[in-house]
């Protein structure tokens, strides 16, 4: 083999190798970020529905305040919490992990609490979707059963996603098998892209973070105490 055919043969070696490495990296990445375990999925969302009781908080000073509030931005955190949270987070819950722990008779009170929460959410969703209008806003006793509307929706729901992501989640990992776990997590991910069209904790994540930028409230920094 001539010099020349020796150098081209070590060339293709060298990039076919190369591009291999690359291939194998690239696998490795999109597999890693394609595990996502069903616990850590559900809790993440809470991330989403602890954004937008921000939002409800700071909605509820502004009212306070007699400061304006763009109703627009409050409905659309409204319609957040009844499209991502409990037309699919919950629906989650209700299917996948209920039923499994009434089944294995573990932590059933707790269980049937939460579910009781579920129901009474979308009683207070639908007041503040009624409400979340500039005429509302401007009727002082419709402004004040929107205002009592936030708070009980903040008050529930505080404890409430604590008290899953502390007791029924680390819970629900004992209760399945490995296997049965890591389907479900393949389940989670495919009703997402039914509801969603992909990606849908982004998308929703995108939106809640424009909601915050709007009432000005996105800056993690100023939530920061000030030194004294």
């Amino acid at each position: 083999m001539n010099r020349e055919r020796l150098s081209l043969r070590r060339n293709f070696l060298g990039a076919t190798g190369a591009i291999a490495a690359i291939t194998a990296v690239g696998q490795v990445s999109g597999a890693e970020e394609e595990e996502v375990s069903p616990a850590e999925d559900l809790m993440r969302e809470h991330g989403v529905l602890k954004r937008v009781l921000l939002v409800y908080r700071e909605a509820v000073r502004r009212i306070d305040a007699h400061e304006d509030l763009p109703p627009e931005a409050l409905r659309a955190s409204a319609k957040l919490i009844r499209n991502f949270v409990e037309d699919y987070h919950e629906k989650l819950e209700q299917d996948y992990l209920f039923p499994r722990f009434r089944k294995a008779g573990k932590l059933v009170d707790l269980v049937n609490v939460l579910e009781n929460q579920h129901k009474q959410g979308r009683l207070v969703t639908d007041v503040t979707l009624q409400l979340a209008t500039s005429h509302a806003l401007k009727d002082t006793s419709q402004r004040a059963r929107l205002r009592e509307s936030l708070l009980q929706f903040v008050r529930m729901y505080e404890p409430h996603e604590a008290r899953e992501d502390t007791v029924l989640f680390p819970a629900f990992h004992e209760l399945v098998s490995r296997h049965e776990y890591d389907a479900l997590g393949e389940e989670f991910e495919k009703k997402e892209n039914q509801l969603f069209g992909g990606e849908g904790f982004e998308k929703n994540v995108a939106a809640v973070a424009a909601i915050e930028e709007k009432l000005g409230i996105y800056d993690l920094a100023q939530f920061t105490p000030k030194g004294t």
